[in-house]
């Protein structure tokens, strides 16, 4: 094919896709489209070389064309970090979120491990070939295109915008060559058909649309105030908004509270394997890691399929939103309310405590509850609550004071694990602070042939924390970490 053929077959392409059509609207497929639309336009009569006059509608097309490959370069960069066409669209074909996809994430599409297909025929064909659409796409010539539109333009007089878009399009050809695929799943050629049961099982294991691509999100469903018997799915649809910068800690990254954090993990595996697993309250003191090891087990197990979703608690007036969402995706989620406490028993205290247990909506067998607090109870407790001083003042008290302090505790009772996380102390906190200096390479490890000079160096290291922790925040992991960053920064101590 020449390359007004070549054209006109990927606009046919672009136009043809039907279940993967959402992708037209990325601003990569929209950019190339329009690229490929005006590259199209004939302008008028007047004909290249032919010694007539460049008509004013060809200066207007020339124009264009350079707007048109200009916002598409400066697309692929922004999209493909090597700056090639064709493995950028593998990536989106790889994270679309569409009905082939959504069905392939539940494991409905068989002759993967046996599985039962549960794919219409129509789909599963309609699938097939819009992957061989993009296929085409992503293996178009944009070398020979740029050679095109830098002949266009030179018989417009614009010589040196010419010389610029062939240099970009052998650019891009130099790109295509130093690039693999993502995951290896689509096939150098065009047919990218073939790979549906390979990109099925991908999916399959690691979720469709964003899910497939953070392992961290935020609840932003809006409407806020509504309480637990309203029409959760009215209004705003539900939104998961992915965390992109997210907290990258690891279990490795984590020294002491091995015996809190075994309980925890023992938990979250029970939960991957399909078993019985409780919802879980880290309480404890501040600082202490209760979120980092929620974190980290969520980094630890995301390859496993394992996702974090975090509800404020101004959100937990959405719970049955949250838990409609959850339940129509198959992943594993941990529903994490980070800071649980409340000033008083009020709403969002009940839709938490009937989600937990005791409510006529369960909890989705997806879904288990990690939250963390500093208060025992969960809920801010006043001396005026207590019994004996309620009842000694009949007038303001209340009659069944025991029954609104049963009504306070039975919240944590209802996490079906409690995991406490004390304040260390000061051996435990040296050790976490060495720990930390070691990862960072601030320290080296204690050996048998330590050097003298290895040995004063952690000696001052240890008393400078020592002093750190009574300047400031007390003994804790957080203090601990606070203090080695001040140490690998180089200057000098507040004491000093």
């Amino acid at each position: 094919m020449n390359i007004t053929e070549t054209i006109l077959a990927a606009r046919a392409d672009l136009a043809g896709l039907t279940v993967f059509s959402p992708l037209r609207d990325h601003p990569l497929l929209g950019a190339f489209a329009a690229l490929l639309d005006e590259a199209a336009v004939v302008p008028g009569p007047a004909v290249a070389g032919s010694g007539t006059t460049v008509s004013g509608l060809q200066q207007v097309h020339a124009l264009n064309l350079v707007s048109r490959w200009a916002a598409f370069t400066a697309a692929v960069i922004k999209y493909s970090p090597e700056g090639a066409f064709r493995p950028a669209i593998a990536f989106l074909a790889l994270t679309a979120d569409n009905p082939f996809t959504l069905a392939a994430e539940a494991g409905g599409v068989g002759d993967m491990g046996g599985g039962e297909d549960k794919l219409a025929p129509v789909l599963r064909i309609a699938a097939a070939g819009d992957l061989d659409r993009l296929g085409r796409i992503a293996g178009f010539d944009l070398a020979a295109l740029g050679l095109h539109l830098g002949g266009i333009l030179r018989d417009t007089g614009l010589g040196d915008a010419a010389q610029n878009i062939e240099a970009e399009a052998r650019a891009f050809w130099a790109a295509e060559g130093n690039t693999a695929e993502p995951q290896d799943i689509f096939p150098h050629q065009d047919n990218w058909g073939a790979a549906l049961p390979a990109l099925a099982e991908y999916i399959r294991s690691h979720g469709a649309g964003d899910l497939g691509l953070y392992r961290s999100f935020f609840w932003a469903g809006g409407a806020g105030g509504m309480g637990c018997g309203g029409d959760a799915a009215e209004g705003t649809a539900a939104l998961l908004r992915p965390v992109r910068n997210g907290d990258p800690i690891a279990l490795a990254d984590l020294s002491g509270y091995e015996d809190q954090r075994s309980v925890v993990i023992a938990n979250t595996l029970r939960f991957l394997e399909g078993r019985h697993a409780n919802n879980l309250l880290l309480y404890g003191d501040r600082g202490t890691g209760k979120s980092a090891t929620v974190k980290a087990i969520c980094n630890e197990y995301a390859p496993r399929g394992l996702r974090l979703l975090e509800v404020r608690k101004g959100d937990l007036f959405q719970l049955p939103r949250i838990l409609d969402t959850l339940a129509g995706r198959p992943l594993p989620f941990i529903v994490f309310i980070d800071d649980l406490s409340f000033e008083t028993t009020d709403d969002s205290f009940t839709c938490l405590k009937a989600l937990l247990e005791g409510g006529v909506e369960v909890r989705p067998a997806n879904v288990v509850v990690y939250a963390t607090s500093n208060r025992r109870h969960l809920v801010k407790e006043r001396i005026a609550d207590r019994p004996t001083l309620a009842a000694g003042n009949p007038a303001d008290g209340e009659v069944r004071a025991f029954d609104t302090m049963q009504e306070q505790f039975s919240l944590a009772d209802r996490f079906g694990l409690t995991v406490v996380f004390t304040s260390p102390n000061q051996d435990e906190y040296l050790n976490i602070a060495c720990f930390i200096a070691e990862k960072r390479e601030l320290l080296k490890s204690v050996t048998v042939d330590s050097s003298p000079q290895d040995e004063e160096t952690r000696r001052l290291f240890r008393e400078n924390a020592l002093r750190w922790e009574k300047w400031f925040n007390g003994r804790s992991p957080r203090t601990a970490a606070q203090y080695v960053d001040w140490a690998a920064a180089g200057a000098g101590f507040p004491w000093e």
